[in-house]
């Protein structure tokens, strides 16, 4: 450890640039945020103990405990975004979520060995360093008194860090206050990558939202600094340009700014318009993807560059996602790609939906572990250039999979991805919604086919075997419209990556046309537009705990495939047997009945659901039939679409076949 009488890079005022290889800034909350979102920031919790550091002269040895909201007078007082004073008598933690150093991810994936710790201190008080390995466990690596002003330098070794860990610093004040003044995290030298990034956000309908991310970028300095272009795809009719402030903000970007008019083409055709006009016009080092309906927390941004820039490799960098609804939750720590039944689902040993306003980072020792994914999703993910020229574009899936498919294509040629904690944005939680059953059902079973075409198993057995299974639940549900998106599906997966292109502009209205043939197709705006159920209250709250046990299962199961194919009581397809909110809408609740309404998982409708016994019949067999044929041409299908693939993601065929027509 290194302490000097000037100013240290660290030192550099608040938006500036500062010399040499800066990693990661120390950031606080803005004034605005709520309680719960500052502990992303800071740890104030009262009574979390600490190991107590070795006594260091002028400092007595002492038990150091948080002071918290029990006293708020004595919290932290934030001066600016890279400042703040640490009052008398008080003590914080950095070891939160945006400033603590996520060293585990650094150790892995970058050429880094150790890292530098760099603060500006003034004041009184003292800074202590620690650690934790894999499991969690804390470790004192130093500290140092503070007696008017401190330029720390501080050296930290990465080695330990094979498994997972991070480091942090705590302030604390005993008779007088204490400013940090800046801070960050280093390399010893300057990367030979440049920081220059390409922003990409493809839109439809959320002007706002663009222009509030839009705001965040042209509004910190240093990020402006290190973007070369900013690309946004507008593919709807609330244009951003026509949005209140838009000038402002265009005013600030200048010519970084770029918006281009496009038909909807979903999310894969507005990110594949913005790696191709970054590949095709711009001389950005890295693109990076957002999306549209996000908050960005701006330093996530150079963290991706710098994280992209200090890697081993050429690799994708990925920024998780933070809820939305509750902004201290941690919704998405990584993702894979189950090989074999070829779904997504949260990496091994995570816990979605973790907040980290009840359980800081330090109570949380599965945050420790260092995390592999398969791939990261596009509400935030940095592509080196490099990657994008030898990957090519995404696929034309309009939605659902695309970025999957890029993420488990770059594996499959060398490039690594990296969901790395400290970058993120917030996003809307996906407890919001259940897109496998609405409009976008088409997606989901279509591009999940020609992704595990493409990347998935030799024998497709456990991913049919699956694809049956919610055949069932659908129609057990009565979700009739989402069993005929999956006919939809199938049909045009098994018509070959011919009709991937030709599909692109015109799919989104055939799925909304044969969607609205069906009761579940056709959402109301409340349940009081048709009869309401006439069980009483303690009836009408009252529903069936799900079985468990393996018999108890099968048993339901046989009742319910019966029930469904008796005749309906006619009485119920004019007033619904039930009103059943989203959570309560299981199998072993809808497939009892003749008819419910079901509210929609974000709470803005109901749909009117009713039995119909011969669709039952006719859509199990379709779906019967459809597997079967799917496993009859397996092979020959894997190698159509993989032979298809270069054409699929050149830049010339995109442009040839949808951005010059």
């Amino acid at each position: 450890m290194t302490t000097t009488a000037a100013p240290s890079a660290a030192a550099a005022p608040e938006g500036a640039t500062a010399p040499g290889g800066l990693l990661q800034r120390v950031i606080l909350p803005r004034s605005g945020d709520p309680i719960a979102v500052r502990s992303l920031y800071l740890d104030e919790r009262t009574g979390l103990r600490l190991t107590t550091p070795p006594p260091l002269p002028g400092m007595p040895l002492r038990e150091v405990t948080l002071v918290g909201t029990a006293a708020t007078a004595r919290r932290l007082r934030v001066l600016s975004r890279t400042s703040a004073l640490v009052p008398e008598q008080s003590e914080v933690s950095f070891g939160a979520y945006f400033n603590a150093f996520a060293a585990g991810y650094w150790r892995h994936w970058s050429s880094l060995t150790e890292v530098h710790l760099r603060l500006t201190l003034t004041g009184s008080g003292r800074v202590d360093v620690y650690r934790t390995k894999a499991d969690g466990s804390q470790i004192f690596v130093g500290g140092q008194v503070v007696d008017g002003r401190l330029d720390l330098d501080m050296e930290l070794d990465l080695r330990p860090f094979e498994d997972g860990g991070w480091y942090w610093f705590d302030l604390t004040t005993d008779s007088g206050e204490l400013t940090l003044q800046s801070g960050g995290w280093y390399a010893a030298q300057e990367s030979a990558t440049p920081a220059a990034v390409t922003i990409g956000m493809p839109t439809f309908n959320r002007p706002a939202d663009c222009v509030a991310t839009l705001n965040a970028i042209a509004e910190d300095p240093a990020v402006l600094d290190a973007v070369v272009a900013v690309i946004i795809p507008d593919q709807g009719t609330k244009k951003v340009r026509d949005e209140a402030g838009f000038d402002a903000v265009a005013a600030k970007l200048g010519d970084k700014l770029r918006i281009i008019d496009q038909p909807n083409l979903g999310g894969s055709g507005g990110y594949a318009r913005i790696m191709y006009e970054a590949l095709g016009s711009t001389d950005c080092e890295q693109i990076l993807y957002m999306d549209d309906d996000i908050l960005l927390e701006p330093d996530s941004v150079l963290r991706a560059v710098a994280f992209s820039r200090y890697s081993r490799e050429p690799m994708l960098v990925g920024g998780q996602m933070l809820s939305l609804q509750a902004r201290s939750q941690l919704s998405t720590m990584g993702e894979v790609v189950d090989r074999n039944a070829f779904l997504w689902r949260n990496a091994p040993g995570t816990e979605p939906h973790h907040d980290l306003a009840e359980k800081t980072l330090r109570q949380t020792p599965w945050l420790h572990r260092r995390t592999d994914v398969d791939y990261n999703a596009w509400w935030m993910c940095l592509i080196p250039r490099a990657v994008a020229e030898d990957l090519g574009l995404p696929l034309p899936l309009f939605i659902k999979w695309d970025d999957a498919e890029y993420g488990l294509r770059a594996r499959a040629k060398g490039y690594r991805t990296a969901t790395v904690p400290g970058i993120a944005i917030w996003h809307m939680s996906f407890l919001e919604k259940d897109d496998t059953s609405d409009w976008q059902a088409y997606f989901h079973y279509r591009n999940r086919f020609v992704a595990a075409a493409l990347h998935g198993p030799d024998n497709p057995r456990a991913m049919l075997i699956d694809t049956v299974k919610r055949s069932l639940r659908h129609l057990m549900l009565m979700e009739y419209s989402a069993m005929a998106l999956q006919e939809m599906a199938l049909r045009d997966f098994l018509a070959g990556p011919e009709q991937l292109f030709p599909k692109l502009p015109v799919i989104l209205g055939e799925i909304r046309a044969r969607r609205a043939e069906f009761d579940d197709g056709r959402p109301l705006d409340s349940a009081t537009e048709v009869p309401l159920s006439e069980l009483d209250a303690l009836a009408a709250q009252a529903f069936p705990e799900p079985p468990t046990q393996k018999i108890a299962i099968a048993k339901g199961l046989v009742k319910s495939v019966l029930h469904n194919l008796r005749p309906v009581n006619p009485a119920h397809r004019v007033v619904p047997q039930r009103n059943v909110p989203s959570k309560q809408a299981q199998w072993f609740v809808l497939s009892r009945l003749d008819s419910a309404t079901v509210s929609t998982p974000d709470g803005r409708g109901v749909t009117f659901r009713r039995r119909d016994p011969a669709l039952f019949r006719a859509m199990m067999r379709q779906s019967v039939a459809q597997v079967r044929e799917v496993a009859r041409v397996w092979p020959e299908l894997r190698q159509r679409y993989r032979d298809a693939l270069p054409e699929l993601t050149s830049r010339e065929a995109w442009g040839r076949n949808v951005f010059e027509k």
